[in-house]
């Protein structure tokens, strides 16, 4: 099966976190929209699928969007999920809490709306990430340090590395204060690192570097 993913070709966004479970699985596939006119490709595909908006996939004639849904349907895929239902939909419900925490993350640089320029609502973002900083922050590092994790690497575990990095790469200050905290953490962000496939598109041109139009930005004002 050769996978076509579909998504922003100038950040990491959403579309990472499939990429990561893609790259650690060594699968076939390819990030269509940046090819070239694969913007058109992709505006096409959505037209033609109803899809709301990227990260979509199309396997085959099958189209899923919606990042924890195709994360959930690769995952057993990719040998990044058990075969059990039970287990696979608490696979799923993680992924789906850290789509909240996601969610999150972006609305302290755009707390009052994404089609504003972040310069638009800059009191707002002050507010609204001192408040992320202090309460929600720990309590979702919190709770995934908590949570018991198998042997064997899941997609989950890909998407919680990718939002360590992502938290480094937004909050250094606050992120080097609270690590010490999720020992199990910080430890799984290294061991997903340290996977042969990933650690090799992390340093490739593939992976497109954390920059200020995704999902993650630094802005120093906002790492207090």
């Amino acid at each position: 099966m050769r996978y076509e993913l579909y998504y922003w070709p100038g950040i990491q966004g959403r579309g990472e976190f499939i990429r990561l479970a893609l790259e650690d699985a060594d699968a076939d596939y390819v990030d269509v929209a940046r090819r070239p006119k694969g913007m058109q490709a992709m505006a096409f595909q959505m037209k033609r699928n109803h899809v709301f908006a990227p990260p979509f996939l199309r396997a085959g004639e099958l189209v899923v969007a919606q990042t924890a849904m195709i994360l959930h349907y690769l995952g057993p895929r990719l040998g990044l999920a058990p075969k059990g239902e039970a287990q696979r939909l608490w696979l799923h419900q993680q992924q789906l809490t850290i789509s909240d925490w996601l969610v999150e993350v972006h609305d302290t640089h755009h707390p009052i709306g994404s089609g504003l320029y972040y310069e638009d609502q800059k009191p707002e973002s002050r507010r609204r990430a001192g408040d992320f900083h202090a309460g929600r922050l720990p309590k979702y590092l919190g709770y995934f340090e908590r949570v018991e994790r198998s042997r064997a690497i899941t997609y989950v575990d890909l998407s919680l590395f990718q939002m360590i990095e992502g938290l480094r790469y937004a909050f250094p200050d606050t992120m080097r204060s609270i690590e010490r905290k999720y020992p199990k953490l910080v430890a799984l962000h290294d061991r997903v690192a340290a996977r042969p496939r990933l650690a090799a598109y992390l340093a490739s041109q593939r992976r497109i570097p954390f920059n200020q139009q995704g999902i993650f930005r630094h802005y120093p004002e906002l790492d207090a």
